[in-house]
């Protein structure tokens, strides 16, 4: 198989795909995407994912294929030697996989998204920041975290669920919590310092996908370095 995958590694969901093929020594040909150049806008990218964003893949010249998750359920069964923690061949885990994985895009991914972009990223897009819509994903973000700490996070195992090994919702709502890198210590410290839990569970997902996890995320800390954000 012939595999190209399309991404920004500013990108939460970009990252997770990287990492995920890493991880599982799947044979791909990064090609980058540049959000902040308006790369995933031009025509030839559209050709690509006609919705404009990344990541995508495309599969031996042919097959083209959008939206992060839809893209690591195919990659996790179609590719050889993907261990089964990952997206389990059982249907009551795999439901509950979707379950997380439909949750995720209307609660954590938009309260996340929301904040780092009407707090910091806005202007570079070239709109303006909004306070008020930044105070009111703080609250969704919160609200978010809560529940993958009341529901998903149990003390029988270190991952969701209560599993000994990461899925692949672990690696798309760890990626995008790691998202809250952009911000300032004291921001991310009032958002992420009451959930104890959480923060184990990313290190833990850092700890099961690393040296992958820290190489694809060292995009984040060398953009916030030269958009002069404060540390």
């Amino acid at each position: 198989m012939e595999l190209k995958v399309y991404v920004d590694r500013l990108s939460q969901p970009s990252r997770a795909i990287v990492i995920f093929c890493k991880v599982n020594k799947i044979d791909f040909e990064e090609v980058g995407i540049e959000l902040l150049k308006g790369q995933h806008l031009t025509p030839e990218f559209k050709e690509i994912n006609p919705m404009g964003k990344v990541p995508a893949i495309v599969v031996d010249g042919k097959f083209k294929l959008f939206e992060s998750h839809a893209i690591l359920i195919f990659l996790a069964s179609a590719c050889p030697g993907v261990a089964d923690h990952w997206y389990p061949a059982d249907p009551y885990r795999r439901a509950e996989i979707h379950s997380i994985l439909d949750w995720h895009h209307s609660n954590l991914r938009r309260g996340s998204t929301e904040f780092i972009q009407n707090t910091l990223l806005a202007p570079f897009f070239g709109r303006p920041l909004n306070p008020q819509a930044a105070a009111e994903a703080e609250k969704v973000l919160s609200s978010s975290l809560s529940k993958i700490e009341a529901l998903w996070l149990k003390e029988s195992g270190q991952f969701l669920h209560g599993s000994s090994q990461p899925s692949i919702a672990d690696l798309c709502l760890v990626c995008e919590i790691m998202q809250l890198e952009f911000l300032g210590e004291t921001d991310r410290n009032r958002i992420l310092g009451p959930f104890k839990k959480i923060q184990r569970w990313i290190e833990d997902t850092k700890n099961a996908t690393n040296p992958y996890f820290d190489e694809v995320h060292q995009s984040i800390f060398a953009a916030k370095a030269k958009l002069q954000m404060p540390s």
